[in-house]
């Protein structure tokens, strides 16, 4: 277990953890209550020999485990390191990290303060009564590959890296902020299967008229909901084009991107958190990883917009 004056240094370190002191106070209070929950559940749901509370007490008080979890989401510090750090075993940090990082992703991505949103339906019903414009797009995660011999073991083999990787559709609003990240597809699945998966066609189709950019992967949603998803414009002369329309088709696409533009600044600030940039864990966790961060993203934009407002 860290000191208190160590403990205190790392919270106020913006560079340790990623977040603020203050984003960090807010998600004690509002983690550590659920974590607690929990965990009394769990010691009362088998059967027991001595009373609950009963035996030697945890070394990694709650604290701890929250900021070894926000460290190697942020550093992907392995937890051999969390351990010796924190002076517990390396099961202990495991453990610790299985059991907070699923409630980070459960928060879903902050808007305003009080304001939450972890479906597509909210996200779209934000973007509506907001009027704002959405963009879309997918992005690759490297993960290890599956043993041999593994059934579907050539499913996380990205088309376009040739990798083993798994895939995220992320959305955002026209300023780049994170609104919304899906659960992990393999990457094999194409950009518009899984946005079909996702229920992106169900929520658009028929639901609140909003304008939603998308690169050339998601082409063909369009007819499917209405002209709500935009996507770059089709090329109508594939040879002999005349030098006019190579001259708008140009102007049209560069229009399209300049726009579109804000998804990819939003993925890179995820990228930044080195849990995403490649994961040598286990596949089954990236949809936790990614959502988590996700979340915890979006309550920094919040807090940051909320405060240069009030300026």
């Amino acid at each position: 277990m860290v000191g208190n004056p160590m403990r205190a240094a790392v919270i106020r370190s913006q560079q340790v953890t990623g977040l603020s002191s203050e984003l960090i106070a807010e998600l004690m209070a509002e983690i550590g209550p659920l974590w607690h929950e929990r965990h009394q559940a769990a010691l009362a749901s088998r059967p027991r020999q001595r009373a609950v509370g009963a035996g030697v007490k945890h070394k990694l008080v709650f604290v701890d485990r929250l900021l070894a979890t926000l460290v190697h989401l942020r550093h992907g510090v392995t937890h051999d390191v969390l351990a010796c750090w924190f002076g517990v075993d390396r099961s202990t940090i495991t453990r610790a990290i299985g059991e907070v990082r699923p409630l980070l992703a459960q928060r879903g991505c902050t808007i305003a303060p009080g304001l939450r949103l972890r479906t597509l339906a909210e996200v779209i019903d934000h973007l509506s009564e907001n009027e704002k414009t959405g963009i879309i797009d997918g992005t690759e995660i490297r993960v290890r590959r599956p043993a041999a011999g593994r059934k579907d073991r050539d499913k996380f083999i990205s088309g376009k890296n040739k990798q083993n990787a798994v895939k995220s559709m992320v959305f955002t609003d026209a300023d780049g902020c994170l609104l919304y990240c899906s659960p992990a597809e393999p990457a094999s699945c194409a950009d518009i299967t899984h946005a079909r998966k996702l229920g992106l066609v169900r929520v658009l189709s028929g639901g609140p008229v909003v304008e939603i950019l998308a690169d050339a992967g998601y082409q063909g949603l369009g007819a499917q909901t209405g002209g709500r998803v935009v996507t770059p414009p089709h090329r109508k002369f594939k040879k002999n084009a005349p030098d006019w329309y190579e001259k708008i088709h140009k102007q049209r696409r560069k229009a399209h991107s300049s726009r579109r533009i804000r998804v990819e600044h939003g993925i890179a600030h995820l990228k930044n958190w080195q849990a995403l940039t490649r994961h040598h864990g286990r596949r089954e966790h990236m949809s936790d990883i990614i959502q988590a961060v996700a979340a915890l993203l979006s309550h920094q934009q919040s807090v940051t917009l909320t405060t240069d407002e009030q300026v």
